[in-house]
């Protein structure tokens, strides 16, 4: 006979992937939906398919850390694992109460962390190592997109220019016995070529999403023997794609606009470098957060344009006498590229020839008027409260489990 706690413990799951694909499908499909490269069914259906592949594989690796490593397995007794799962539920509504993107992630670890506290069984050495890279991960992200902003970003931008058209994409060849996809009159093939980019990063997103999220659902109840690992990942995917199907139908909408108004270009970098750590940290084994490495791969890469206007050698000089050498805006990602002229001087829509784009130095910041890129008050906020879930997950935990012991021996 099932067991009501048993039942908990798989609702409160069901919960936490439920909000996870609610909020993980508009990060890694928003770009593709906006330009009505995948419909929002279609969107969800691809994010549930590469959730699972990310589970199924990388994400085992996380489920062991947060099962067994961080804590013996043993101690997840039904109860316990009920009450880590009931800590990163409430991470993901103070997450949504906040508007802020709470790492559940983080909170998961600084629960399961508490509860080791309680039972003197943490092994600080695992703990360490995760920790260590917490630090490490936003500081590579940010230089990383920093590197690019700097001396990528604007040849990028260069190539990449594209007017989409207004038909659709594709059209559906019925003549033969097979129906066949093919471009839609007017699509041209560079812009084939960059929708399918797009898509590939989007589902790269959703693996990188299911690699590092799906142990925050189930892992727990798979340390603690409840469900086994197999199930505990179609578990999760299941929930994940639950919320990919309902609550994310609003986040493909509004993806992007409380942060800051990234170019297209831009999102894909951060989706790209940021996918890229936490699915190298999920092959670790290491559970980490995508919305901490993102943001900070939009910073970096929004600093790295910015700098752009001044040389090294006269920023070491602006900062020798004292004096502010770049300003950081959004206008430094979404700055028109400078475009080919016909005869007549009119812009001719064309690619803009890489020699056309200023050198580092000779960019004008009064070009860049558009609004900050992140306000100071809302990044500290956000800083403040990466710190404080995980924080507080971990202190709740430790009261609660010193007061009920009610994990394994």
């Amino acid at each position: 006979m099932i067991s009501i706690l048993l039942l908990v413990g798989i609702g409160v799951a069901v919960f936490v992937g439920f909000n996870i694909g609610g909020s993980s499908t508009g990060v890694a499909f928003g770009p593709a939906v906006g330009s009505r490269l995948v419909s929002k069914n279609g969107a969800a259906a691809l994010f549930t398919l590469f959730a699972l592949v990310g589970g199924w594989t990388y994400g085992r690796e996380v489920v062991k850390t947060m099962g067994g490593d961080i804590v013996p397995s043993s101690q997840f007794t039904l109860g316990a694992s009920v009450a880590v799962l009931f800590f990163v539920g409430l991470a993901l509504l103070i997450s949504n109460l906040f508007g802020v993107p709470a790492s559940t992630s983080m909170t998961a670890v600084g629960a399961i962390a508490g509860m080791g506290l309680a039972s003197h069984t943490l092994d600080w050495g695992v703990m360490g190592g995760i920790v260590s890279w917490w630090l490490v991960a936003p500081v590579v992200a940010f230089w990383v997109c920093a590197v690019i902003g700097r001396y990528l970003y604007p040849y990028l931008d260069a190539w990449f220019a594209l007017d989409q058209s207004d038909s659709e994409l594709l059209t559906v060849d019925r003549t033969g016995p097979v129906p066949v996809p093919r471009p839609a009159p007017g699509t041209t093939s560079k812009e084939v070529f960059w929708s399918a980019v797009v898509l590939a990063i989007s589902c790269y997103m959703a693996f990188s999403a299911g690699a590092s999220n799906v142990a925050n659902a189930v892992a727990p109840l798979v340390g603690g023997g409840t469900v086994t690992a197999d199930q505990g990942v179609l578990l999760a995917a299941a929930a994940i794609g639950l919320g990919a199907f309902t609550i994310a139908r609003r986040t493909l909408d509004t993806i992007g606009n409380d942060l800051t108004d990234l170019p297209l270009l831009a999102s894909l970098i951060v989706a790209s470098v940021s996918a890229t750590i936490i699915t190298v940290l999920s092959r670790l084994g290491i559970p980490a957060s995508l919305a901490v490495s993102a943001t900070m791969c939009i910073v970096g890469l929004g600093w790295g344009r910015a700098t752009r206007t001044t040389t090294i050698a006269d920023a070491a000089s602006a900062a020798y006498r004292g004096e502010e050498s770049a300003t950081l805006t959004t206008g430094a990602l979404a700055a028109d590229s400078p475009e080919a002229i016909d005869a007549d001087g009119t812009p001719d829509g064309g690619d803009v020839p890489e020699s056309d784009v200023p050198r580092i130095g000779d960019e004008d910041p009064a070009d860049f008027t558009s609004q900050e890129l992140f306000d100071p008050s809302a990044t500290g906020r956000v800083v403040m409260l990466w710190i404080l879930t995980p924080s507080l997950s971990a202190a709740a935990s430790y009261v609660l489990f010193s007061l009920f012991p009610i994990y394994g021996g």
